[in-house]
């Protein structure tokens, strides 16, 4: 008689579990991350990178002005732009969820083109053509007033769809709520909608606030002067005096010091948002 082997219970698998091979995976990653970091850092040649860009002596010179001159326009351009464009995006918005068709066609159009335009484009529109076709008449402030349409055309378009979004969002009975206690529609919408709305879309629009203020850079060919340059053309035109890139750097951080928090700003709200609808 021939004793079987099989016992009826199963050879253990070897090898790693899943826990373990995304562990090493992970590891993975992190080990080619740092080994192309080093190689980058060794391969560099950071004496020649320092002296196009990291002149201490042509930084100094940039201050105070590159704050209170080429900072300010920057902000005041950026600023200007964005209310320019929340108060046409949100005639928009609310165009496009007019109950009348010619509303919905004229904002569809509308914002189809100008979300499809590059935004130096807009801004050669505003600088060339628009003088063309109207002969002898100025936009009320001047270069200012020109960057603020030019931005505030191409903000337009994206915050309306945001606006129209955020809106819809609001649950349906808030309006039929605001109704029967005797809300006119408008009311309705201005007392009860767009609030909560707002909330809802506070976070996308301070993004478009942080990208409005890297499209402030293309205010140069408006053609500006001394007085009215924003910090990408304040920082080009000294590389150009200065044969040095270290005003393009300075610049650059002076984005950077606007950006980054807003940025953190942007990610504290969502994180809010997500928290209240949980």
């Amino acid at each position: 008689m021939t004793v079987g082997t099989d016992t009826g219970l199963q050879p253990r698998r070897k090898g790693l579990t899943r826990t373990q091979k995304r562990r090493l995976s992970r590891g993975a990653q992190y080990v080619v991350f740092v080994a192309a970091v080093v190689a980058f850092a060794a391969g560099a040649d950071w004496g020649r990178l320092q002296n196009q860009f990291a002149q201490w002596d042509i930084a100094k010179q940039m201050f105070p002005d590159v704050i209170t001159l080429a900072l300010k326009n920057t902000v005041l351009y950026t600023v200007s732009g964005f209310v320019v464009g929340l108060t046409l995006g949100m005639v928009i918005a609310l165009m496009r969820l007019s109950s009348v068709g010619p509303y919905r066609w004229l904002a569809g159009i509308y914002i189809e083109i100008f979300r499809g335009l590059p935004a130096l484009l807009i801004f050669i529109f505003i600088g060339v053509a628009v003088p063309l076709a109207f002969p002898g008449t100025e936009i009320v402030g001047g270069t200012y007033g020109k960057v603020a349409l030019a931005l505030g055309l191409v903000a337009a378009a994206y915050m309306a769809e945001t606006i129209r979004a955020g809106i819809q969002a609001v649950p349906k009975g808030q309006l039929e709520a605001a109704r029967s206690l005797g809300f006119s529609p408008a009311r309705a919408m201005v007392s009860i909608i767009l609030p909560q709305a707002f909330r809802i879309i506070l976070p996308p629009l301070t993004n478009s606030l942080v990208l409005l203020f890297k499209d402030s850079s293309l205010v140069l060919f408006l053609g500006v002067t001394l007085e009215e340059r924003e910090l990408s053309k304040y920082g080009r035109d000294l590389a150009s005096t200065t044969a040095n890139s270290t005003p393009i750097l300075v610049a650059g951080l002076c984005y950077l010091l606007v950006t980054i928090p807003l940025g953190f700003l942007v990610r504290r709200m969502e994180a809010k948002a997500r928290k209240a609808v949980k």
